[in-house]
């Protein structure tokens, strides 16, 4: 019978997708602030609330993207 002793639990908690919690996981993850069109994407393809992981994927993904796609046209 194995013991559930040593494992590791991740918190699937919701967090608000704000502005300051964004910035906080770029400085984290890519020592760098993200500008504000990248925060608006995340925000808008997350919504009012996430995970932690989701907002750290977000932010490592949005880098990535080509620009056309995170600038919203007016």
């Amino acid at each position: 019978m194995k013991s559930a002793v040593g494992t590791v639990r991740k918190s699937r908690a919701k967090m608000p997708v704000s502005e300051g919690n964004i910035t906080k996981a770029a400085m984290r993850l890519l020592t760098q602030r993200l500008v504000s069109p990248e925060i608006h994407y995340i925000q808008r393809v997350l919504g009012t609330t996430a995970t932690q992981e989701d907002i750290d994927k977000n932010v490592l993904a949005v880098r990535k993207m080509p620009w056309a796609s995170i600038v919203v046209a007016d």
